[in-house]
Parts: structure tokens; C-alpha cells; sequence
């Protein structure tokens, strides 16, 4: 998950299978208890509320994220790690209105010209049968000067998923699409409910996390990158000399900002030539350096926690068999559908966990698994089959 959305822990490695419970109450700035309140461990299943006297008891087996949410409060979100075995009192702060009047504002024309968008680049393709049950409580604002897209939620999403079988209560904490630098990130927490489990729905399931990032990082952490049909190559970036450089890029913004339209437009030929490049020439050329890579070449282990630790990019490459029910019997499909995703490092390092969740939101993807939205979102404790 899904800066897509979604996904960030570190926690001890012998936690990983043991079954722990975490005890404690919930109040509010004086004191006070939080009935209702919706405790889950974020990207699953797993779940409760908090009672009328505020007290609440939740199991966590596996590296993750314990959110206490309810809305017109602040969200509060804490480690599994840090609060195993310790009797807790949160404090939930009531969160402050999104102002309607600021320097950037929320618009009902922001929300009308970028709704397709934003379901697009949040939901996916299949917004007949994913659809957000009360998506008119979203929130759109739209910076002109720097192309910027934000949007808020300040009601969790109620996000109706027939195709998965699932309802996902989504707390979207931030989305931003950056036009200028074509980007496009988001982040959130998670609540699943299970609504149907038939044999078309189990499928959908195994196609979605066959090939998905989850599947990915869950094979990386068991050493089975091979074996589950992954192929990974080591990719150098180079910087691109046809691409605009820094100063050029900055003296195309400062001519846009001045730049009046009239009936006769003239453009500088300096202007149309930065232009021209940077809208057709990559900022980076890449080459592949290392190919077929092991674990070892990308992941460090230390104190018995695994790392992605890696330089410039990886280039994941899949072979995806597409499930099929025949006769009541779900089977691969005799052709594959080559598929190929680039990880960015962005020079740091990312722990990543056995369910397949890695500890930080950032970590960038460009390729198949950023077709991984909210329609194909599966919870952290998916098993290929259930």
C-alpha cells in the first residue's frame, strides 16, 4: 500500500508469531472516556471499539500499526513494538475543521473538476463495483501557481469493494498530485470487514496479490523471490544532458509567471526549446547493471530485522499467471502477462516484514505496482486462497 496509499512499522523480530494482547482506555483532553472509538491494527482485519467507559483489549500476532480512530478526532496511531505487554491511555484530540477560507481553499469547483481524477489515481479502473459510500464528504483544493491537487477526508471512507468482498473503513490522511513533476502520492490507514467469500470473489483475491507489491515484499522477506516467478535487476540511473537544467527549469517558471496570453502569443525560442525538452526528455536515463539478482544483493539483515538496501533502482520483472475457475476448480492459466515495476531508493533504507508491509509510505514504485490502488487493496493478513 498502498505514499500509495498506504504502511509503517518496526517492531521486534519475536513478536512476528507470537500472539500478544494490548490493554488500555481511551480519553479525551480532560480526562474524559471515548465510547466508539475504532481500534484496529492498520491494513487488516482485525479490529474493535472502544467501550462506554473507554477501556478496549485487541490481539496484534504480526509487525503493525495500532490506529484509534473516530471521527472529529485526531487519528493517533502507534507502533505494536512500543506497546506490547503495557497497560495503555490514549489521549484522543478533536480535530481542528478544515477551513474553507485559506491561503489555497477547498472548492465545490475543485471537488467537480478533479473528482475523475482523483478516483482514478485513489480507486482504480473499476469504479462500478468500488465505489466510496460517502464520497461527497471529501474535500478538494487546487494551487493554479504550482499545479497541486489536495485533497482531505475529514469522515472515514467508507470504500464498498464487491469485486474483493471487502469494506474498508479508510482514514485518507493526505493526497497530493504534483502535475508539474507528474506525481501522484497518497497515504492512509485501514479497516477491513469481510462482506462475501464466494469461489469468484477467492479468485479475484488470488489474481490481485499475484504480482502485487505485497506479494513481492512477502516473497523477498522468505528468500522465495525466484520461486514465486520474480525476477529482479539492478538498474543505474544517469542524468539525461538533453534534459533542462536547473537554471533553465527555473527560468521557464519565472517566464510563466509573468507570461500574459493574448490574441498573438509569442513565445521565446529560448522558452520553447526548454519546454520541448523537458516534456519529451527523461530527467534520467537508466541501464540495467546487475541482472538477476539474489536477496542478498538488495536486502541486509541486522539484529534479525531485513532491509531493503539498495542503490539507484530495482527493476522487478513477473511472470503472472492469471487464476481460472474450471469446473469449480481454481487453476493457472497456460500464458503469462509479463509485468515490470521500478523501486526507487531514494538513498535510504526500508525495513519490510514477513505480511509483506515495509516501514516506510514513501517507498516509490513506478510501473505495474502502482496499478495496485484501492480496488486491488488486499489486508496484510490475506492469505493466497482465503
Amino acid at each position: 500500500m498502498k505514499k500509495t496509499i498506504l504502511l509503517f512499522l518496526m517492531i521486534c523480530p519475536f513478536y512476528v508469531l507470537l500472539s500478544q494482547t494490548i490493554k488500555g482506555t481511551v480519553v479525551n483532553d480532560i480526562d474524559k472516556p471515548i465510547a466508539n472509538v475504532n481500534i484496529y491494527l492498520d491494513g487488516t482485519k482485525t479490529g474493535t471499539v472502544s467501550a462506554a467507559d473507554g477501556s478496549f483489549s485487541i490481539t496484534s500476532n504480526n509487525n503493525n500499526s495500532l490506529v484509534f480512530q473516530k471521527d472529529d478526532y485526531e487519528t493517533f496511531t502507534v507502533k505494536t513494538s512500543e506497546v506490547l505487554n503495557k497497560k495503555l491511555k490514549v489521549v484522543l484530540i478533536k480535530a481542528k475543521e478544515i477551513e474553507e477560507v485559506v491561503i489555497i481553499p477547498f472548492t465545490e469547483t475543485a471537488y467537480k473538476n478533479y473528482i475523475k481524477y482523483f478516483l482514478d489515481s485513489f480507486i482504480g479502473s473499476d469504479q462500478s463495483n468500488v465505489k466510496i459510500k460517502n464520497q461527497r464528504s471529501l474535500r478538494f483544493s487546487y494551487d493554479k501557481m504550482n499545479k497541486i491537487l489536495r485533497v482531505k477526508a475529514p469522515q472515514t471512507l467508507i470504500i464498498e469493494n464487491k469485486n474483493l468482498g471487502y469494506l474498508i473503513d479508510y482514514n485518507l490522511q493526505d493526497f497530493v498530485a504534483d502535475f508539474e513533476n507528474k506525481t501522484t502520492t497518497y497515504m492512509g490507514t485501514s479497516f477491513f470487514k469481510e462482506t462475501k467469500n464466494t469461489d469468484k470473489v477467492k479468485l479475484n483475491r488470488m489474481n490481485a496479490y499475484d504480482g502485487s507489491s505485497l506479494h513481492f515484499l512477502r516473497s523477498v522477506y522468505a528468500g522465495k523471490t525466484k520461486d514465486e516467478s520474480f525476477i529482479v535487476n539492478q538498474v543505474t540511473k544517469f542524468p539525461n544532458s538533453k534534459y533542462p537544467t536547473e537554471e533553465e527549469l527555473q527560468h521557464l517558471k519565472d517566464f510563466t509567471k509573468t507570461f500574459k496570453p493574448t490574441k498573438t502569443i509569442v513565445i521565446p525560442e529560448d522558452i520553447q526549446d526548454i519546454m520541448t525538452r523537458k516534456n519529451n526528455e527523461p530527467k534520467y536515463r537508466v541501464a540495467v547493471t546487475k541482472p538477476n539478482i539474489s536477496e542478498i544483493d538488495y536486502t541486509e539483515k541486522s539484529d534479525n530485522r531485513l532491509f531493503l538496501d539498495f542503490k539507484d533502482i530495482l527493476e522487478v520483472k513477473h511472470d503472472k499467471y492469471f487464476y481460472e475457475l474450471k469446473s469449480k476448480e481454481i487453476i493457472k492459466s497456460k500464458f503469462p502477462i509479463k509485468q515490470m515495476t521500478h523501486i526507487h531508493s531514494n538513498d535510504d533504507t526500508y525495513e519490510i516484514y514477513s505480511n509483506g508491509n515495509n516501514s516506510n509510505p514513501n517507498l516509490m514504485y513506478q510501473g505495474e505496482f502502482t496499478k495496485n490502488k484501492i480496488e486491488f487493496l488486499l489486508p496484510l493478513d490475506y492469505q493466497l486462497g482465503d
